[in-house]
Order: C-alpha cells, then structure tokens, then sequence
C-alpha cells in the first residue's frame, strides 16, 4: 500500500468543499450526472473540480484498465461511457487516503473531454412569508 504523501508535505492542501448548488455532466446532449451533492476539489498546485455522488451519475461507466497513484488522495480508478471510442472521460479514488475520506463514492470528470456547469443554489428560506 502507497504512504500517504501528507507524511513528507503535512502542508499541503486538498480543501474539500461541499455544495448544495446544482452541477451537471454532459457529453453532447448526454447527461452523464445530476447533484446538488456535489463537493468542490480545491488543490493546491491544480484548478477546481467537480466530484459527483456515485449515486448520481446517469449513467453506466466502464471501468479503463488504467489506474494511478496520487500522493495525497491514493489510488485513481478511471472511466469511459460505455459505445464510446474507450476514452477516460471521469476518474475516482475507491480508497482514498484518510485526510481526503470525503471523495470515497465520488467520480470526477474530465473538464476539458466533458462539460461540467455549476449552477446557483436554490435559496431555502424557512419562515418567511409566501408572496
């Protein structure tokens, strides 16, 4: 089993944030997920992305012969939609490392093979007078 590379770098940041805003996957005019569960990936050194639920995905993805290694979230599994060419369009970590337990059940997707959209939330308020 790989060590965690929060052993060396006990600085380094991979801020998860969870949202209640809508976020969607799309391939064309294929949805591949629907969430307002999602949770926002902040990395240093890297740009923002998306993890949807596995739960909400669309979908039935195939799983690539390729893995990876991150030193600081673990293991990376990777994902094709299935009737494709076999690209990896979405990637996960089944185990990820304790400091980043969050993304267990969680598949992100390429931003620059799928289109991924953050809309607004859907403002809840409790008590206040219908209009």
């Amino acid at each position: 089993m790989e060590t965690s590379g929060y052993v060396d770098w006990p600085d380094y940041r991979v801020d998860i944030l969870r949202r209640r805003n809508r976020v969607t996957a799309r391939s064309g005019s294929m949805v591949l997920a629907d969430s307002t569960h999602g949770l926002i990936v902040d990395e240093q050194d890297h740009g923002l992305v998306v993890y949807f639920p596995r739960a909400d995905v669309c979908v039935e993805l195939g799983t690539s012969e390729r893995h990876s290694v991150c030193p600081f979230k673990g293991t990376a599994t990777y994902w094709s939609v299935p009737g494709s060419d076999g690209t990896d369009v979405a990637w996960s970590y089944e185990t990820p490392y304790p400091e980043v337990a969050l993304l267990a059940g969680h598949i992100a997707f390429y931003q620059d093979r799928v289109q991924v959209e953050i809309g607004i939330a859907e403002r809840v308020v409790r008590g206040a007078p219908a209009k």
